[in-house]
């Protein structure tokens, strides 16, 4: 990489909340952050306590669903750093539980394109960033394939195949792919598949986002 050797980039898809903020904190220790999200406000926030931690932050408020706005973010990063050594893709798009045959057709769109189109199509536009020695972590879910989570479940799984067919290609050439499996915690994503769930039995998303790292 062309980047200072002590600068380490992590680029974290989906940074604004929930892991994903959590990922970015903890991380901005020892890397500077490109979070990418859709919600400014929540990015700046996001900013402001890695900012306290006394890490630092590059802010890209875009939808990854926007190929064009991802082309040119990675080009950006090429051009300032060139690369990355670690990519957190926690980015997921959850549709609302609902029976297989009641599945809402715009909410099985928005699916299939963060989970799956996304996926696909930014794996070969970060995996030259990456370069062998970089490393990619996604996050597994074992809902997927339970009953209602038809339009997430599916997508999901067939993001973990992506996730895992690039993990064995790449097993002795790099870069380093992690499927990780978090344990359940009390997300806003999480809220909207069990409402009313006791949250103070799930991890705490910092610690978890802790545990994480260290399998890495």
């Amino acid at each position: 990489m062309t980047q200072n050797a002590t600068q380490k980039i992590a680029l974290i898809t989906g940074a604004s909340r929930g892991l994903g903020a959590a990922m970015a904190e903890a991380l901005s220790a020892t890397h500077h952050i490109v979070a990418v999200a859709r919600t400014t406000g929540a990015l700046e926030e996001l900013d402001d306590r890695i900012q306290a931690k006394g890490g630092q932050a590059t802010l890209a408020p875009m939808d990854i669903t926007n190929m064009d706005a991802m082309a040119q973010l990675c080009r950006s990063i090429h051009d300032r750093w060139g690369g990355v050594d670690l990519w957190v893709h926690p980015a997921v798009h959850a549709a609302p539980l609902t029976p297989a045959s009641f599945l809402d057709a715009k909410d099985w769109d928005k699916s299939v394109a963060c989970n799956v189109i996304a996926t696909g199509k930014l794996i070969p536009f970060i995996a030259p960033l990456l370069g062998e020695d970089g490393r990619a972590v996604f996050f597994d879910d074992p809902c997927a394939g339970d009953k209602f989570f038809g339009a997430y479940g599916a997508t999901k799984a067939a993001q973990m195949a992506l996730a895992r067919s690039w993990q064995a290609e790449t097993a002795k050439t790099g870069p380093k792919v992690h499927v990780l499996t978090p344990q359940p915690m009390p997300t806003a994503t999480r809220g909207r598949f069990f409402p009313g769930e006791d949250r103070s039995a799930l991890a705490d998303i910092h610690s978890e986002a802790a545990r994480l790292l260290k399998e890495l």
